[in-house]
């Protein structure tokens, strides 16, 4: 009698409480490698490079045509993950959403106390990013669902008030439709940040009235020969550059900025123009970031003879060197600056350390001086 009491309590308990039951697991676990093709991912499966809430503004775009969503900070891809978004009758939003409320573990008091948990609220009427099931395809009530460890991370990354882009084929631009490494919005506003390139024969270009703080990252495209740098959340910099040798490091490789040094005259010479005394300028040391695929790189400082390989006009280097403090991300890659309708590779690249982060390419129309 004493047993069937506890079991009877037990039962009344659990129906008093559902958000006692246990909430389900969605998606995998672990991160797929940095250099996983997207539109190869499986439902449920996902890319996170690391973060450091001190590393610039973050931003969301959620593609619904390719069913997935893209997470950047300081202008860089950090994150991408499938998801599963409103079925139809039920369809998601599009437009710039921001996240309105957050709650850990929350349960919907619309669909019979159903868990949604590391909830981010896109309206007041219901639609949120939230972890969920993965079909493949559309199947929600409207929210975007995510892997629920992807989710936990940008719960933890993001901030009340971080720009969520909803976009749909044929509604949006083709950037936003298929987003690629670097962020094609404003991160502030949610409006379409544009993709100049550099003008008909013009090495560089530096913007005329850059951020005057926050962190800075870069990314080198070696098929591209081009490196940009992003301040803020902000293009502020880009620049062709010449590679002695682009095979010698292949894949998605990240690195972070560990210290400086004053080299002599004939190391320096290695990287500028003939003729030129850059001294006074103190070139940065790097090390590797372990990013998904490469880990055991992590910590790992980059050869001098592999730095030396990268060459930039003297003009660009003047401006960018004494940007490059102590936790600059560096990314370099094989893929393409220009963004991809499909497929594509993450490259990724973290400001704290061995970790990671993100790469492609778009450029503020709004911009500076060609040279």
């Amino acid at each position: 009698m004493l047993r069937l009491g506890i079991t009877l309590l037990l039962s009344l308990a659990m129906l008093a409480s559902p958000a006692s039951f246990a909430v389900p697991f969605w998606g995998d676990k672990q991160s797929s490698p940095i250099d996983s093709p997207l539109d190869r991912l499986p439902p449920g499966a996902w890319i996170w490079g690391g973060d450091d809430e001190r590393a610039g503004p973050m931003a969301v775009v959620v593609s619904l045509a390719e069913q997935r969503a893209y997470v950047y900070r300081n202008g860089i891809l950090i994150g991408v993950s499938t998801i599963s978004s409103g079925r139809p009758g039920y369809e998601t939003p599009t437009g710039v959403f921001t996240v309105l409320q957050k709650d850990k573990d929350h349960h919907s008091n619309l669909y019979g106390n159903a868990p949604m948990p590391y909830q981010q609220r896109l309206t007041w009427d219901g639609v949120a990013l939230h972890a969920g099931g993965l079909p493949g395809y559309p199947e929600s009530h409207g929210c975007v669902h995510l892997p629920t460890e992807f989710a936990r991370l940008l719960f933890d990354a993001s901030n009340l008030g971080m720009t969520v882009v909803v976009a749909q084929e044929g509604q949006a631009p083709v950037s936003l439709v298929h987003p690629g490494p670097l962020s094609p919005i404003d991160a502030h506003t949610g409006a379409d940040a544009g993709m100049p390139q550099l003008a008909s024969g013009s090495s560089w270009r530096w913007a005329m009235d850059p951020p005057a703080a926050g962190p800075v990252s870069m990314v080198l495209s070696r098929s591209d020969r081009m490196i940009v740098v992003y301040r803020n959340g902000v293009e502020i910099g880009r620049s062709r550059v010449e590679l002695a040798r682009s095979d010698t490091v292949t894949g998605t490789r990240a690195y972070i900025v560990e210290g400086h040094f004053h080299p002599p005259t004939s190391q320096q010479s290695a990287h500028t123009s003939p003729g030129r005394d850059n001294r006074a300028l103190p070139m940065p040391t790097w090390i590797a970031i372990g990013v998904p695929g490469y880990e055991s790189t992590a910590g790992q400082r980059v050869p001098a003879d592999l730095v030396n390989q990268v060459v930039v006009p003297d003009g660009f280097k003047q401006k960018v060197l004494p940007l490059l403090a102590p936790g600059t991300v560096l990314v370099a890659t094989d893929a393409h600056l220009a963004p991809e309708t499909s497929g594509g590779r993450l490259r990724v690249i973290d400001s704290v350390g061995p970790h990671d982060w993100l790469d492609n390419v778009a450029t503020e129309p709004r911009v500076g001086a060609d040279h």
